[in-house]
């Protein structure tokens, strides 16, 4: 028998980084807010996890998740996505602790790209790489530059039709691309140029930065703010529906039985998954197919400056990058290599970490049997330490520790369907949906990386749960 508790203001799906931003945006104004999440811990795709280690005990934390915290600033910078989420949920610079990249590098057979916090890097690299692509390159930063990526009704464009217009060298635009789709898009191939542009200036203009602590920081930061605006969040409270009336009006959810009432519903657990949880909701949006794994290695020593210097490798071992699902349970030709430590390039002392993501089968891990699972995430592994080895020439470290995750891991622990990380195909620009009172935020609403999914939450409690649900 289900019991009515306690009305609330608005009512949030999902403890990630957009439901806790909308969660902390609500309650600082007075909004009797709660926050739930089906999970034990908070941060959704960017959270972390334990392991035993394998050969001389104790405990290891790792991230997931979070290479990098794009959108970095300055401190006292202004009128940035960063600062104005600083603004936004009333947190200091200081806190975040960050540690600024070296430099990144796309690396394609034959040549290399490197970008930083400093976007003339990047176009100097263009000029010496591709000098006769500049005056076209210098185009496309002007358009991203003048659109208006946050306009909520614009409209979608393929980002290759955009700079097969501008740019004549493909493999100029295989690179640009490179980063922005593996960061965050849903498409195949390609992305929206909205979205294109977000990712640029997030990547390109404006660049890397680590919190000292890795995600544990960040999730304390909002974790703390949520407490002292007086909004409430629960553990293990999955949502098993969200309820309506007669005329299609969401008015609350069922948690295990009990029924919470609110006028404002925000869910940050995807589009797909939110109507598959709505009452009388049939029209769903495509399920994204892209889905990664990752291999984490800890070695006794740090990697030297001498062997590699770059935070993010994005590596490509073809002239085309084939943004797509494997077509065997991953594909080893292109990945996303994380140097952890070089955010802190000072610290020459202790054990070294290194993270290797590909592009995975969510289908054909899922039809694996225990057995057959772990032998290919050894298989995995092998091909990730083969790709170490490259990358770092001399470097002799002996490893210590390894972990893989898989497609049905970020299953298991995200509940997003086929295992996908960048939501679906279909995104809500406005937030709304069919029902009304019910909303969608983080990914699915469109605002990519961690930056991104915060002030996704901080915009749509604005717009929603501010404003009003019918602003």
């Amino acid at each position: 028998m289900t019991t009515v508790s306690t009305k609330y203001d608005a009512i949030v799906i999902g403890a990630g980084m957009s439901g806790l931003a909308a969660g902390i945006r609500l309650a600082m104004f007075d909004k009797k807010v709660v926050v739930l999440e089906k999970h034990s811990i908070p941060g959704g795709l960017n959270s972390y996890y334990q392991r035993r280690n394998f050969d001389k005990g104790g405990i290891r934390q790792f991230d997931v998740g979070l290479h990098a915290l794009t959108n970095f600033i300055k401190k006292g910078e202004k009128g940035k996505p960063f600062s104005k989420l600083l603004k936004q949920l009333r947190l200091s610079y200081d806190d975040f602790k960050l540690c600024p990249q070296t430099h990144s590098k796309i690396s394609f057979p034959g040549v290399e790209l490197k970008f930083s916090n400093d976007f003339e890097l990047l176009k100097n690299e263009v000029h010496e790489k591709f000098p006769h692509q500049i005056d076209a390159f210098n185009k496309l930063v002007e358009k991203v530059r003048t659109f208006d990526e946050l306009n909520l009704n614009q409209g979608y464009s393929s980002s290759r039709d955009v700079l097969k217009q501008l740019i004549s060298d493909e493999l100029l635009i295989e690179m640009l691309l490179c980063p922005l789709l593996i960061y965050g898009s849903a498409w195949e191939d390609d992305m929206d140029f909205a979205q294109f542009v977000i990712m640029f200036k997030s990547l390109y203009f404006e660049g890397f930065s680590r919190p000292e602590g890795g995600v544990r920081t960040i999730i304390a930061l909002l974790m703390k703010k949520l407490e002292e605006a007086g909004g409430e969040i629960r553990f293990k409270a999955p949502v098993n529906e969200i309820l309506t009336n007669e005329r299609g009006e969401a008015i609350g959810v069922n948690v295990g039985g009990e029924v919470l009432e609110a006028p404002v519903i925000l869910s940050s657990i995807g589009y797909p998954e939110t109507v598959k949880i709505t009452q009388g909701m049939q029209a769903a949006p495509r399920v994204g197919a892209m889905t990664f794994l990752e291999s984490i290695f800890v070695f006794d020593k740090k990697i030297p400056q001498t062997s590699n210097d770059s935070t993010i490798v994005f590596y490509n071992n073809a002239p085309q990058y084939a943004y797509r699902p494997a077509t065997n349970y991953f594909d080893a030709t292109s990945a996303v290599v994380c140097f952890p430590d070089n955010y802190e390039a000072h610290k020459t002392e202790g054990e070294g970490t290194i993270r290797i993501t590909y592009m995975a089968n969510y289908h054909q891990w899922r039809e694996l049997n225990r057995t057959s699972y772990d032998e290919m995430k050894d298989k995995v592994s092998a091909n990730a330490l083969e790709l170490v080895q490259k990358l770092t020439p001399g470097f002799d470290g002996k490893l210590l520790f390894k972990d893989i995750f898989s497609p049905m891991t970020i299953e298991r622990y995200t509940w997003h369907l086929n295992g996908t990380v960048y939501g679906s195909i279909d995104k809500t620009r406005d937030g709304r949906t069919p029902v009304k009172n019910l909303f969608i935020i983080g990914t699915d609403q469109g605002f990519l990386g961690i930056v991104g999914s915060m002030l996704s939450g901080i915009s749509m409690a604005n717009l929603h749960g501010l404003m009003g649900a019918d602003a």
